[in-house]
């Protein structure tokens, strides 16, 4: 282990300028851990949908939709047949947002994709199974509806849980919990004069 570190170790000199620049790298990733709340993605709460903006259209038409009082957006959104597909999906799902988000590339009209579609639709049928038996659907799923098999749940059900929702704009004064401040309590204290 000593020889590894011996290989890895900078000259001498240049220690105390690798020592500093590893702080501020330290300091900056746990900046962006703690302003893109990254432990919340661990969670299922709806709450931390709306971590980025463009969610909030398809936040508040979820908080009053028939769903609200029996799923979150982890029931519809994420697999839950096992705890790895779930996190897999919840990982690379969260990845490509945070790209997408931090690259400003966001879409204007939301729409779900592929993987999305095939997840939903396992959903749907997971959470009404009785209904979908009786009706003989069970069968369906977003792959099967690609290939020309049948019908997603929204071909028919189209307002379920998000309503009419296509883009920002639809729904421009959506009603979403604030998102709390990145600035510390003590630093907002000394900024406003509250000093005690």
């Amino acid at each position: 282990m000593k020889r590894i570190f011996k290989k890895l170790a900078p000259p001498p000199k240049w220690q105390p300028v690798v020592v500093v620049l590893l702080g501020i790298l330290t300091g900056i990733l746990i900046l962006v851990v703690h302003a893109s709340e990254a432990h919340s993605y661990i969670s299922d709460r709806p709450e931390t949908c709306i971590n980025c903006h463009v969610m909030y259209p398809q936040y508040a038409s979820w908080s009053k939709s028939s769903h609200r009082e029996a799923a979150n957006c982890a029931d519809c959104h994420v697999p839950h047949d096992n705890f790895v597909r779930k996190y897999y999906f919840k990982a690379k799902d969260g990845m490509r947002h945070a790209t997408i988000f931090t690259a400003r590339a966001e879409p204007q009209v939301i729409e779900i994709k592929p993987a999305g579609i095939n997840v939903v639709q396992e959903n749907c049928i997971r959470c009404h199974v009785e209904l979908v038996e009786t009706t003989r659907i069970v069968e369906v799923t977003g792959r099967g509806h690609a290939k020309g098999d049948g019908h997603r749940c929204w071909d028919c059900h189209r307002e379920v849980p998000h309503g009419t929702v296509r883009s920002l704009s639809s729904a421009p004064f959506s009603l979403v919990p604030r998102l709390p401040s990145l600035t510390p309590k003590w630093l907002e204290r000394i900024t406003s004069g509250d000093n005690e």
